[in-house]
């Protein structure tokens, strides 16, 4: 009994390393592209690439609550997640509006929190 138990959450653990990889470098690939948008070239791969934060986001969310009810995991990752979620939302509505000035420090933000979440999955 106590080896399935494990092995289960051996499984969500992976997902989370998983997911925390694939949305933070989504999280980067808005970076790169953002800064081809300076030379006036990348508009839809930053667009494309606001998509894959959402999807990932929320998949990290999913995973995240998986891993913490019934994987018997900490429950704040789960919080960080609905905060990267949350952030990238915003992010992509200042930037639908060319408000750069609150834009780029969320963007930052994103970025922080997405990569401390990375982190902290490898370090389990």
């Amino acid at each position: 009994m106590v080896t399935t138990q494990v092995a289960v959450r051996n499984g969500y653990v992976t997902a989370f390393r998983a997911v925390t990889v694939l949305n933070s470098l989504a999280v980067l690939a808005q970076g790169v592209t953002a800064g081809q948008l300076l030379s006036g070239a990348g508009a839809g791969l930053h667009a494309s690439g606001a998509l894959a934060v959402h999807v990932l986001g929320l998949a990290q969310l999913v995973v995240t609550v998986l891993l913490w009810r019934p994987g018997r995991g900490a429950g704040w990752p789960a919080l960080v997640s609905l905060g990267v979620l949350l952030l990238g939302l915003v992010q992509s509505m200042l930037g639908g509006m060319g408000a750069v000035a609150g834009h780029v420090p969320l963007g930052m933000a994103l970025l922080g929190l997405s990569v401390w979440l990375l982190v902290a999955a490898w370090r389990r």
